[in-house]
């Protein structure tokens, strides 16, 4: 394949979870941006809205309503985004959610959802994923890490479990997978300006000038910014790439 079409996704059937706003969001719009149909995935009845936003902008694209936090909704949720999509192509795991509060003081019904969401439904969503991809011998899996992936964050001790347990899920998952013809990788964004860094974003936060300052590109995130790795992972680019964690993050791990 020449390089003038190696980036070509167009066409392609994409899930992007969490792909009503902030990360999410700005990934399915890059990919259907490229051409793909895309089913986003969504908690709350704004799906709707979202998807019927963007189908008023010419895409492809439907809204699924799924609670991860429930385990069959997991399983339904998939189901109803493979009846709408009728094939799959990629897969970006892009939900999450988030709860603060000091390792001492963590409330352990909120570590076990922060678990259940941001890593147990991700390993559903990643096995049913690989049984359709396994089937045709071509699919492309994108994880969401973090920078928490590497570091340890602080009042995240839930959190911080489970972008570790994405990584390394990411890596045995391209492992197991890789030679029969799916790509498994992460992207692990930095700090962005989204919902989930609200406490980290206001001015009057000591961590927001902190952060900021290590960040040699001098600005924090945005979905924008997550569009072009996304579509690299999504295409045959990306076709000897396995098990990698690919930092989005304007520098700052290496700072």
């Amino acid at each position: 394949m020449n390089g003038k079409d190696i980036f070509n996704i167009e066409g392609k059937k994409a899930i992007v979870t969490g792909g009503t706003r902030g990360l999410g969001f700005g990934m399915a719009e890059g990919l259907m941006e490229a051409g793909c149909e895309v089913a986003i995935v969504g908690t709350s009845a704004k799906v709707f809205d979202v998807a019927k936003g963007f189908c008023d902008r010419g895409f492809k694209c439907h809204g699924v309503q799924a609670d991860f936090s429930k385990r069959e909704n997991v399983y339904k949720g998939f189901q109803d985004c493979m009846e709408k999509l009728g094939d799959l192509d990629i897969l970006v795991t892009a939900h999450g959610i988030q709860r603060r509060h000091s390792a001492e003081e963590f409330p352990l019904n909120e570590w076990d959802e922060v678990i259940d969401v941001n890593l147990n439904a991700l390993f559903i969503l990643c096995q049913e994923a690989g049984k359709v991809m396994l089937k045709k011998g071509y699919g492309k899996i994108i994880n969401i890490a973090s920078m928490i992936s590497w570091f340890g964050g602080q009042t995240i001790p839930a959190y911080a479990a489970a972008k570790g347990g994405v990584a390394q899920l990411t890596k045995e998952l391209s492992n197991d997978w890789i030679a029969r013809g799916i790509n498994v990788n992460a992207l692990a964004p930095g700090y962005m300006a989204t919902e989930m860094n609200t406490a980290l974003l206001d001015p009057a936060n000591p961590r927001y000038q902190q952060i900021t300052d290590r960040i040699p590109a001098g600005r924090w995130g945005t979905g924008d910014d997550m569009k072009g790795a996304c579509i690299f992972l999504a295409s045959h680019a990306s076709d000897y790439l396995g098990g990698a964690i690919i930092p989005v993050d304007g520098g700052y791990l290496v700072k």
